[in-house]
């Protein structure tokens, strides 16, 4: 009884709903109907199943491709750096052949007699302070003013450096001054210069993922 009213009203729906826009009949019957709802359905589940099998087969071939591409990313980067850093090491170097330097031999250092008077007529020879003589040869103002007045004497890596300059002249010096103040002031950018931050976000991205 309930299946006959039940398909009394499949058959109620048919006939008030199987006509298109001009009035023509769209299906012979219900059964056809049911049939032609069950191919749909079918059709939708196989292109359904076809579409995340292929999903699944494109990312278990891309997966290591992307994973070796990011690899190969991160070691061009490093390799850039590292580049980057040796063409810088490598200019420094060609500076500092070319920078005249404050070298004496062992022949000249025993020869040479450098008493107050003399390392006073050298800094006013070269037009430089006692300051800029301490820049030049690595001692403080007070050591520079010690020796003019001859309370100590420059020995070793000073008095080699003493010796060197009195090579120089006037313009060679004001270059290496120039040289010793530009590397002070980078030097001191480089230890102000804030250290970057790593970003948590990207940790915990990192952690989801190992997970």
């Amino acid at each position: 009884m309930v299946r006959s009213s039940h398909r009394a009203c499949e058959e109620n729906w048919f006939v008030g709903n199987n006509q298109n826009e001009a009035g023509i009949p769209r299906y012979e019957n219900i059964d056809q109907l049911k049939k032609e709802a069950t191919l749909g359905k079918l059709e939708f589940t196989v292109k359904s199943e076809i579409q995340r099998l292929a999903k699944r087969e494109i990312r278990a071939t891309f997966a290591p491709l992307h994973r070796e591409v990011r690899r190969l990313r991160l070691k061009l980067s490093s390799l850039s750096k590292g580049f980057t850093s040796l063409n810088r090491l490598t200019k420094e170097l060609h500076l500092e052949e070319a920078r005249p330097k404050l070298e004496a031999t062992p022949e000249e250092l025993k020869a040479s007699r450098l008493t107050p008077d003399r390392i006073r007529r050298l800094r006013k020879k070269l037009g430089i302070s006692m300051r800029e003589l301490g820049t030049l040869t690595g001692t403080s103002l007070s050591a520079i003013l010690s020796w003019e007045k001859g309370k100590f004497k420059p020995r070793g890596e000073k008095k080699a450096a003493l010796v060197a300059l009195r090579k120089l002249g006037k313009r060679e010096v004001r270059k290496l001054l120039a040289e010793k103040a530009g590397a002070k002031v980078e030097a001191k950018a480089k230890r102000a210069r804030p250290k970057p931050r790593k970003k948590r976000a990207d940790k915990r991205v990192k952690k989801s993922r190992t997970r």
